[in-house]
């Protein structure tokens, strides 16, 4: 089987889970940036939650599907249309031969996800098939899609059906204003007091420099760091220290200026301070996040960190079991 890139939308790349374990040689997790949507999107087609799907930002792509085929859509809240006529989102439908497949503006959330019964079947690059563009790897010869690509899918699973769909209970929303949990980072004493406290106290934006390396915010009152004679090996700028590796989710504000959360293709290390990481179970809350779209930063321990993580993994186990 395969589908026909007519329209390549802005962004749209193969991803599947990621490829952990490659930090130590800098390549980064790539994967989904809403995990959530993407297992949910490859149960509702009835694969298993490995295969890779394809993910689009804001503008959803165009395809035409050559072979029949069992389709969902899930993430942003951009209604799928077949030859014109709309489908459910969270739910299983059937694409016929020769069908073409497009989508309305993202109304709320940032990232698409559009799943095929059996995968789309791209060879796996160290252990994964997401595309990681900086680095020309994985997925469709290592970029986003363009018009004229034909993508493979693979086999169907024999579960795979039409009409499969998420109980409302389990489908998430998109807020435009939310609120972000964080870990104190190692590099968070540097920051002033008053720093420290606005950054938690502010409102801040999203800027339109959003992408799969990282969101930047603004519009909050500009960070300060303490004063210091900055070490042998690290720059100039207050903000500097000398390299150090940077874990997913993590935040750092160069120039003190603008806080910016590291994503899933963002370098493995560098020499901005780390003044806190976002935790896990917000990470896909990010990924739907739209330019203009406002945040508040919640200060939080470990412990509350390790509940949300596990409150996470108890609502996957939940999507999992109702669509088996």
């Amino acid at each position: 089987m395969a589908i026909e890139v007519i329209k390549p939308g802005l962004a749209t790349s193969v991803q599947d889970a990621g490829r952990p374990g490659y930090y130590n040689i800098g390549i980064p997790l790539s994967g989904a940036l809403d995990q959530y949507a993407l297992h949910a999107a490859n149960l509702l087609v009835g694969n298993d939650t490995e295969p890779s799907v394809l993910e689009a930002t804001l503008l959803g792509p165009e395809f035409l599907f050559r072979t029949p085929a069992v389709v969902a859509v899930t993430g942003a809240e951009a209604t799928p249309k077949i030859n014109g006529e709309s489908r459910p989102r969270n739910e299983s439908f059937a694409v016929r031969s020769d069908d073409r497949l497009s989508f309305d503006y993202a109304k709320a959330g940032a990232r698409i996800y559009i799943a095929v019964a059996g995968g789309i079947d791209v060879p796996a690059v160290l252990g994964s098939r997401s595309t990681y563009a900086l680095g020309a790897l994985g997925g469709f010869e290592g970029r986003k899609l363009a018009v004229g690509d034909v993508l493979p899918t693979g086999a169907a699973a024999p579960r795979a059906r039409v009409g499969r769909a998420i109980s409302r209970d389990l489908v998430p929303t998109y807020p435009k204003s939310l609120e972000l949990r964080v870990l104190p980072g190692l590099y968070f004493h540097r920051l002033t007091d008053e720093s420290a406290r606005s950054f938690f106290e502010d409102t801040w934006t999203v800027a339109p420099e959003a992408d799969r390396i990282g969101y930047r915010y603004r519009k909050g009152r500009a960070l300060s760091f303490r004063e210091r004679k900055q070490p042998f090996g690290a720059g100039s700028d207050p903000s500097n220290i000398v390299d150090a590796g940077y874990p997913y989710g993590s935040i750092q504000v160069p120039g003190g200026v603008e806080p910016i959360i590291l994503l899933r293709d963002a370098v493995s290390g560098g020499g901005y301070a780390m003044i806190g990481t976002v935790i896990s179970a917000d990470m896909d809350r990010i990924a739907q996040m739209q330019p203009n779209n406002l945040a508040r930063f919640v200060q939080v321990d470990m412990d509350a960190a390790l509940e949300a993580r596990a409150d996470y993994k108890s609502r996957l186990t939940r999507l999992t079991s109702s669509l088996r």
